[in-house]
């Protein structure tokens, strides 16, 4: 249909299966491993993670059956979610690209990662523990989790990074509606928090110091359980359902992409869209174009592809990512959830195998958010600030086709929605 500007899927739809790309890759992937001195960080994984998602980690079927009880869960979060023809926005760019949207914003908590919260803490519940402890950069994924603790009747512990915790309030609250207990990080709940105070007391946090606490809160607690919400294997596998829900989409508008886009931090949203895809690239012989959308504060795939630490106080194994160091001081910005130090193992490696591109923007977001605001011009919808780098990039190649007369078909994904983030848009777009 050629006037078709959106594809809903049924609840029937919802897969019943993640997909694990690991058995397809070009070559193994790097296992983690062991610091040369120090205690087994790799033995001590099972005290830090849920058995199941550590089972899945390491597993090497190319398929993992999702149980009924979590498909039921994610019908209730509202999967699937709708992928949009932005006509609007082709027309405002006078381009012969057509434009494609994932809407993940399409979620109770407003993003991709309740994919895997639910997931998780329903393998923790599974498991018997009581409580889950974790990290949040923007706010999504601790909101996220706050939402799967709530569904599974868990207790809920948040590390927030200081930068973003003093600014968003709201979302605070939401966390705390939900039921969660919200730390500002560093904190002075945790002795590698009160440390970090100590030398500083208005120190601004990062991703990989809020991890560090909420790794060392679980440890001291038998009945908890720390949950991640980006960069590991199984947590890129929970967010699948997103891409494979889009290449039914895309066989229902009897398209299919030539280029891929998301904005990137750690790596889950844009590896939960484009790996089932990848698949068909290393498997059929497709041809897209992969790009991450990123910061200058933390283009992590432009940095070393090395073993590090994916947190600052080293409680993690060395996984082998694309990193800029685990203890770089990286500048806040309103795009918070892009301000990790490292990316995904997975999305690494085929960025050193030469299947991902990668741009990174500068620290000020104002050109970034100002393609946003003709996103929302023209689509109506509020992207989230990360989300508005998948937006930047998207329209950038669509412009790029405008030049060279090329019809190509271009999708991205608005991992999600804004309507706590206006603050941030107010201050860098200099609105009253």
């Amino acid at each position: 249909m050629g006037d078709r500007i959106q594809v809903n899927l049924t609840t029937d739809d919802i897969p019943k299966q993640w997909y694990n790309i690991i058995p397809d890759l070009p070559e193994p992937l790097p296992p983690p491993k062991d610091p040369e001195e120090g205690e087994s960080r790799i033995k001590n994984l099972p005290n830090l993670m849920i058995g199941e998602c550590l089972n899945q980690e390491f597993s090497k079927e190319n398929w993992i059956d999702i149980p009924e009880e979590l498909v039921q869960l994610y019908a209730h979060a509202g999967r699937p979610r709708p992928l949009f023809r932005a006509t609007n926005l082709e027309k405002k760019l006078d381009t012969p690209a057509k434009l494609y949207y994932k809407s993940e914003f399409f979620s109770p908590t407003g993003s991709h990662k309740v994919n895997t919260a639910i997931a998780q803490c329903y393998y923790a519940k599974k498991q018997g523990f009581k409580r889950v402890t974790t990290e949040t950069g923007a706010g999504q994924w601790g909101t996220a989790l706050s939402y799967g603790a709530s569904l599974a009747g868990l207790e809920c512990t948040i590390y927030w990074v200081r930068a973003v915790y003093e600014w968003k309030q709201d979302r605070r609250t939401f966390m705390e509606l939900l039921g969660a207990e919200v730390n500002a990080s560093p904190s002075p709940k945790t002795d590698f928090g009160r440390k970090l105070l100590e030398k500083d007391k208005k120190h601004p946090g990062s991703l990989g110091i809020a991890i560090s606490e909420g790794l060392e809160d679980s440890s001291k607690s038998p009945d908890a359980v720390y949950c991640l919400g980006s960069v590991l294997n199984h947590v890129l596998m929970h967010q699948t359902i997103i891409g494979l829900e889009t290449k039914h989409q895309f066989e229902i508008f009897d398209d299919y992409p030539d280029i891929m886009i998301s904005c990137l931090g750690g790596g889950s949203n844009f590896g939960g869209f484009v790996l089932p895809f990848v698949g068909d690239v290393l498997t059929k012989g497709k041809k897209i174009k992969f790009i991450a959308a990123q910061s200058k504060v933390a283009p992590n795939l432009q940095g070393e592809y090395k073993y590090d630490f994916a947190d600052y106080a080293e409680i993690t194994p060395l996984l082998k990512m694309y990193t800029l160091g685990h203890k770089i001081d990286m500048a806040p910005i309103r795009g918070d959830g892009l301000r990790y130090h490292g990316c995904s193992p997975i999305i690494s490696l085929l960025r050193n195998l030469g299947y991902i591109d990668t741009i990174a923007y500068e620290r000020d977001e104002k050109y970034v958010f100002e393609k946003s605001k003709l996103f929302i011009n023209t689509e109506g919808w509020l992207p989230a600030p990360e989300s508005a780098y998948s937006i930047c990039c998207a329209i950038e190649e669509a412009l790029k086709c405008k030049e060279s007369g090329e019809k190509k078909t271009i999708a991205f994904n608005v991992s999600g929605h804004g309507f706590m983030d206006i603050p941030g848009y107010r201050e860098v777009l200099e609105m009253k």
